[in-house]
């Protein structure tokens, strides 16, 4: 079972998002509408009843999406400079013909094809999206030690890692391992370029992270952030700009204490009920279930 089920991006214009991402991943167009009242009571972020969204999944069909939904930034919203979730991670069949596509596109290059520091099976590059969302595009030539992960049955298939921009990243693994029992391998360092370039960094600095998944399923890595980090402003009623949510089933082991019910149609949802938690930065998860 995957637990990972969508991110939600923030964007002042989710259909024309949506159209750049099928025409540039061929991802499918799969559903528009507006938040219902009772949707965004569920993300305690009222202000977004009535806001136009769009669901896109891969051509490949896996059920993995990402919902774009109408909101304007902060000015003062900078990618890869706050707490929350900094990056979405999707797998690919080819990372040198991805970049070569990608050339001159509205995604930004930020980081060219490189095997990852330490980690010869997994070759990722990074692009900068048309609303300033970071995502890793990876393609992946072997598992890693104790995770299974992905092989692409498209050129681009679906996000199957959330990357979460942690304070303090200890803290927020035991609140993942109570709260939800995601567990994972040791912390390891890496010479991580896109993120010390953000911070004025030497490209040879090397950035703590972790990867957390539930039994052999590896789906959120967490990134110890350096100083000079903030928590990201959020409009009042509002979802954070950027990578605003990520959504996971929930797991049949979970431990939080089960709020009360309100169940959402779509193909997010598929009539079952949600609710949200909050990761000690302040990043939003969306749990869908079923709950008891």
């Amino acid at each position: 079972m995957r637990l990972l089920r969508a991110a939600t991006l923030a964007t002042p214009d989710p259909d024309a998002t949506a159209r750049l991402y099928q025409h540039w991943f061929d991802y499918k167009p799969v559903e528009a509408g507006t938040i219902t009242p009772e949707l965004a009571a569920s993300w305690d972020a009222p202000a977004m009843t009535g806001r136009r969204y769009a669901v896109v999944m891969p051509a490949s069909g896996t059920a993995v999406s990402l919902r774009f939904i109408k909101s304007q930034a902060p000015a003062d919203f900078q990618p890869l400079r706050t707490y929350g979730w900094g990056a979405i991670e999707i797998c690919i069949q080819d990372v040198r013909a991805t970049h070569e596509r990608l050339r001159g596109s509205p995604f930004t290059i930020i980081g060219p094809p490189k095997a990852l520091d330490g980690s010869p099976a997994i070759w990722p590059m990074q692009v900068q999206g048309p609303d300033g969302e970071i995502i890793f595009l990876t393609e992946i030539r072997d598992d890693e030690p104790h995770a299974r992960l992905p092989r692409a049955a498209c050129p681009v298939d679906c996000l199957f890692i959330a990357v979460l921009a942690c304070a303090d990243m200890e803290v927020t693994r035991a609140w993942f391992e109570s709260e939800l029992n995601f567990q994972g391998g040791p912390d390891f360092s890496l010479a991580y370029t896109m993120l010390s370039r953000a911070f004025g960094l030497p490209a040879t600095e090397k950035h703590k992270i972790a990867v957390l998944g539930h039994g052999a399923d590896a789906f959120l890595q967490l990134d110890q952030y350096p100083p000079g980090a903030t928590h990201r402003h959020v409009r009042e009623g509002e979802l954070p700009p950027g990578i605003a949510m990520v959504s996971f089933a929930t797991p049949p082991d979970a431990n939080f204490a089960h709020a009360p019910q309100q169940n959402h149609g779509g193909v997010i949802y598929e009539g079952a009920p949600s609710r949200v938690l909050r990761t000690p930065e302040g990043a939003l998860i969306e749990l869908i279930g079923p709950f008891e």
